[in-house]
């Protein structure tokens, strides 16, 4: 369910409550001071019996209102201080404003902004993006409730802004990424017996076709003939046969630049294969296709907002299962690039997806740069948790660029070291590479981006994220439910708009 945002100079006094900002040591904004007067006094009244509300930032007081206001409630909200309100707090109080209406059955909400602050109408749009963002939920197996047992939950918010022009504007320039993650959420969290390849490459089509994406669906077959012996590997132990997606949005056809090419790892579900994973905790193996959801939600928000620039994503879609069929360690296989590759573990098994992905889509679109997002090592979620992606660039002007975009969108990224010695450690001793490093277990995250750098061809510019820990939560953020997050989309989105569109 999606919350239906409006902005309007006028309030309409039609909703359930109305959500008052207020600033940590700073008096009550005129639209605060003239609803209380509507009210009667009746929150001066409240907040002077009650002291602990203070208007710090995130704190949220529920009041019911007299039978005669206009409202049903009055939903005290804490900004915190005034010049410390920018845009990505803006987000993160919009999401603790919708955390705090769980089980209130508040339906709609008119938010008073403050009209006081020059950027009322950017910071209004950006709240709005937190609460959309927070809104989001996956209830989609769930059996439905009777009507009187169902719980209401909010589904429309009005904001009440002086600059309401603006804020209409900036949030309708953000609403496409939204819908961008929202899908990349959807795709995560579904359940394996539903999102396995061939179903996922359908999903993909029926999603982005309609939108002008032009879809190229690769099958067994085709990915056989043209030697895609890496990514076949991992997926030959399944019934489910893999498949590859390949996703153009020409949105620049007058401009024949190469187009950006972002490439995303999708096992739909992994059990290790023949190095099968310890059993607690495999069902959250559903979720190691983040990278190539983040690709497809990133690619629905291009579409969706018609951005004037031409991009291929490709995403890798196998199942990786142990059977009598399944690529055992040991094996050597061939990669796309001819390249072989002995298979040490199979549970090293996204890697090898990815490189038949990436040399693909450098030798036939010949792309300007390359990013590459998988949920590829363990050791990224120890040594950056939950917090951080590890990104991996071999290009200091593409660094800079996806870190500003990641700043701005607090989709944070820290960058980790691409050395030859990581690169070495993966050659092979009877093949040209190995999919594990000869050194052990140690910085597990950089000899994986090794071996992803024997098929980046020279001068290519390429990043690679190992979107490990932030793919998936256990615990709500602010802005984001636990488990699928969408990582990856608003910032791509917005890397791609500040250094590539055209005007």
């Amino acid at each position: 369910m999606t919350v239906n945002i409006s902005f309007s100079k006028a309030p309409h006094k039609d909703s359930d409550a109305a959500v008052l900002c207020f600033y940590e040591g700073s008096e009550p904004s005129a639209a605060v001071s003239s609803l209380n007067y509507e009210f009667h006094g009746y929150i001066d009244n409240v907040l002077e019996k009650n002291k602990s509300f203070t208007g710090k930032f995130g704190q949220v007081q529920i009041l019911v209102l007299p039978e005669d206001s206009p409202y049903a409630y009055a939903i005290l909200l804490g900004c915190g201080k005034k010049d410390e309100l920018d845009n990505l707090r803006a987000e993160k109080l919009g999401g603790k404003l919708v955390a705090s209406l769980d089980s209130s059955n508040i339906e709609s909400l008119e938010f008073y902004n403050d009209n006081d602050l020059a950027q009322s109408g950017e910071l209004a749009a950006h709240i709005a993006v937190g609460i959309s963002l927070r809104s989001y939920s996956f209830e989609i197996y769930k059996s439905k409730k009777d009507d009187d047992e169902e719980e209401k939950k909010l589904s429309l918010v009005h904001f009440v802004a002086f600059d309401s022009d603006n804020a209409d504007e900036t949030y309708s320039e953000q609403s496409p990424a939204i819908e961008g993650v929202f899908l990349a959420r959807d795709l995560v969290n579904e359940p394996p017996n539903e999102l396995y390849p061939d179903a996922y490459a359908k999903r993909i089509k029926a999603q982005l076709k309609p939108l002008g994406v032009e879809i190229e669906i690769l099958d067994e077959k085709k990915m056989k003939k043209i030697g895609m012996g890496a990514l076949l590997a991992v997926g030959q132990g399944s019934d489910h046969a893999p498949r590859m997606v390949i996703m153009r949005w020409r949105g620049d056809k007058s401009c024949a630049d190469a187009p950006l090419a972002f490439v995303g790892k999708g096992v739909t579900f992994d059990t290790g294969g023949i190095s099968l994973k310890p059993g607690a905790g495999m069902e959250e193996m559903k979720m190691d296709m983040g990278g190539s959801a983040a690709v497809v939600g990133l690619m629905k928000s291009l579409a969706r907002r018609r951005a004037k620039v031409n991009v291929v994503g490709v995403v890798g879609l196998v199942e990786n299962m142990p059977s009598a069929r399944a690529y055992r360690p040991a094996d050597i296989v061939t990669s796309y690039s001819g390249k072989t590759i002995e298979v040490l573990n199979t549970d090293a098994e996204g890697r090898l997806v990815l490189a038949d992905a990436l040399s693909y889509v450098q030798d036939i679109y010949k792309p300007a740069m390359v990013i590459d997002l998988a949920t590829l090592t363990g050791a990224m979620i120890i040594a950056l948790g939950h917090e951080y992606c590890g990104t991996f660039v071999n290009n200091d002007d593409l660094w800079e660029q996806m870190e500003q975009a990641g700043r701005e969108t607090d989709e944070k990224l820290w960058r980790m070291p691409l050395d030859e010695v990581w690169k070495k450690d993966m050659e092979g001793t009877i093949s040209d590479t190995q999919n594990m490093s000869k050194s052990g277990r140690w910085a597990g995250a950089c000899t994986a981006a090794g071996f992803l750098s024997h098929f980046i061809e020279k001068d290519m510019e390429w990043a690679h994220m190992d979107i490990a820990g932030t793919a998936w939560i256990k615990s709500d953020k602010d802005t984001t439910p636990k488990y699928g997050t969408g990582f990856g989309v608003r910032l791509l989105d917005r890397f791609v708009s500040k250094n590539y569109e055209q005007s």
